[in-house]
């Protein structure tokens, strides 16, 4: 993953509220952040949460992925991919190391599957059965979840 690069998402935030027409102050009432917080994120100085990027791009009204993207949380991706890492990322259940990690071993298993030329079909696997019986589905067909 690409390292957060705080100086440039705080201009983007700048630049985004600007185009929203929001003073600093309504920003961050509407984004439910304080005042000097949010002047601290868009002048470069913290470093903000996943959970306070996503009240920021909802008070903004522009999609959550977009500010991970420029805080260097997620890279661009193709639209399922970036489905799978926004879910991930928009969690409150979960801590930010927890969600980094997670999002690592999705990109691991992604580039696993695109070495191997593609996800190898798996009867069953689209409905959660294994060679028709419930259990868990695999790509893999020599890991086996049943007894037979």
């Amino acid at each position: 993953m690409a390292g957060l690069n705080v100086g440039s998402l705080g201009e983007y935030i700048r630049e985004q509220r600007r185009n929203a027409q929001y003073s600093l102050r309504q920003l961050a009432e509407v984004a439910g952040v304080s005042n000097p917080y949010l002047s601290q994120i868009e002048r470069g100085l913290r470093r903000p949460s996943a959970e306070i990027l996503q009240q920021i791009a909802k008070a903004l009204r522009i999609s959550a992925e977009t500010l991970y993207v420029q805080a260097g949380i997620l890279d661009e991706r193709e639209d399922g991919d970036r489905e799978v890492r926004t879910a991930i990322m928009a969690d409150p259940a979960i801590n930010d190391r927890q969600k980094r990690v997670l999002v690592e071993i999705y990109e691991a298993f992604r580039k696993e599957n695109a070495q191997d030329g593609a996800v190898r079909d798996v009867p069953g696997a689209a409905d959660g059965t294994e060679n028709g019986k419930p259990g868990r589905a695999t790509t893999d067909p020599s890991i086996h979840t049943h007894k037979e």
